[in-house]
């Protein structure tokens, strides 16, 4: 089962055992989106946090960081749940986290956030 729709200023996307919720900019063009924080929701409740980014935004922000002197002049980008993927775009994205359940892989890729309390 896939279903996409938007609540509010979130994006969500439903699985079969969990959904995907991201936050894009509004007005954001889905399939551009190349930074954008979501999480990931199962039916026990368990959540798990990201910021997914593409590997040219994480460049764009590198070569920017080096006229601020940001991060030792553009030399490093980190995030303890920072996730570069190689494609924008929200569907692009979906499959990435599609296999990081499917692999388990999430654990290592996703920050812990604990149960949901809604």
């Amino acid at each position: 089962m896939s279903e996409a729709v938007w609540d509010g200023p979130f994006h969500r996307v439903r699985r079969d055992g969990y959904e995907i919720c991201f936050l894009p900019g509004e007005g954001e063009d889905l399939d551009a989106v190349c930074d954008v924080d979501m999480w990931v929701t199962f039916a026990d409740g368990q959540r798990w946090s990201g910021t997914v980014a593409t590997v040219d935004e994480a460049r764009r922000l590198m070569d920017r960081w080096k006229d601020t002197g940001e991060n030792l002049g553009g030399r490093y980008y980190y995030g303890w749940d920072s996730l570069i993927v190689r494609d924008p775009g929200i569907p692009a994205m979906v499959r990435v986290i599609d296999h990081l359940v499917a692999t388990g892989d999430y654990r290592s890729a996703l920050r812990p956030l604990g149960l949901d309390e809604d």
